[in-house]
């Protein structure tokens, strides 16, 4: 199998070689002499720098239907995947209910020191209240 695929893969770029270099012959007649020979002389540098290939056969790895080999595949790399997703959307729901926790408490307190303070009506619609009370809060404490 290894051997067919390797073979294919030599044939197929020997083919692709063979169309490169019939294309950069193909307009080798209109350049000048001068440039022609330093295009020869390149091919032949080339072509003794040229890496031969060698296809190496090697025989299918045969794993042992056992417990060892039960942890590279099956159900436990199902779990491996399955886990870290788990997690990250238990940690989303639980970040999500804490702010939604503390801004339920911030807005609590505002309530709380609105409804417990004697102030005219018109600093309930400064804009700047809101912040003054929750500066408020936090030097009391």
């Amino acid at each position: 199998m290894n051997t067919t695929l390797s073979t294919t893969s030599a044939a197929t770029e020997a083919q692709f070689g063979r169309r490169v270099a019939a294309r950069l012959s193909a307009g080798t007649q209109d350049l000048p002499h001068e440039i022609g020979e330093r295009l020869r002389a390149a091919r032949m540098q080339a072509l003794a720098r040229r890496k031969v290939v060698r296809v190496l056969q090697t025989a299918p790895a045969v794993v042992p239907n056992g417990g060892a080999a039960a942890f590279g595949g099956g159900w436990w790399t199902r779990i491996g995947s399955v886990i870290p997703l788990i997690a990250l959307v238990a940690g989303l729901i639980v970040i999500t209910t804490l702010q939604e926790d503390n801004r339920t408490d911030e807005l609590a307190e505002v309530d709380a020191a609105l409804l417990t303070d004697d102030l005219p009506p018109a600093a309930y619609t400064d804009p700047g209240f809101a912040q003054f009370l929750k500066t408020e809060a936090t030097a009391q404490r």
